[in-house]
């Protein structure tokens, strides 16, 4: 393989690995969710504690891996010792690539436990942001599918909008 080729290769694994992050705030929709209907309850934060939400294993990073580690394998060598270096680089290149797509897919989380207004609690994990603090009044936006997320009342209001205060205790 020329160094032209060696070049496309490794090009193209550096930028399908760039789009594996699929982000897991509060604040970031995907485009399958927009124009979708979700359901809207109401509540106060009670616990929050800090996670790792590990990163993705969608097999694309071993597979970039290996393309990059074979395309750099094949400048090694002559004849079999070629083939080798080939192998040799797309099982390396493999296992790098699933470690590296891992690793920045992986991202900081928040558990969040939620005492809803009707009385039950939920926990959820989710990204950092919107920052969400014990004791915030908090709306839990849920989806046909079960998924959810928890957004501050205060940052979820539009602007001008009073904030309910919340219930009495109980």
């Amino acid at each position: 393989m020329n160094a032209g080729w060696k070049t496309v290769v490794i090009v193209t694994a550096l930028a399908a690995l760039s789009g594996c992050a699929r982000s897991m705030s509060g604040d970031v929709y995907s485009r399958e969710r927009v124009q979708r209907v979700q359901t809207v309850e109401y509540g106060h934060v009670i616990e929050v504690r800090h996670v790792l939400i590990e990163g993705t294993k969608s097999g694309l990073g071993a597979f970039a891996g290996s393309a990059m580690g074979g395309a750099l394998g094949s400048g090694i060598g002559r004849g079999a010792g070629t083939t080798i270096a080939v192998v040799g680089g797309m099982i390396a290149g493999g296992v790098a690539g699933a470690a590296v797509e891992e690793g920045a897919t992986k991202q900081p989380g928040l558990e969040i436990t939620v005492r809803m207004d009707a009385g039950t609690t939920f926990a959820i994990v989710q990204g950092v942001d919107p920052p969400v603090r014990v004791g915030d009044r908090v709306q839990m936006l849920r989806n046909p599918d079960g998924s959810a997320r928890v957004i501050p009342l205060a940052a979820a209001a539009p602007p001008g909008t009073p904030v309910p205060a919340p219930p009495p205790p109980r």
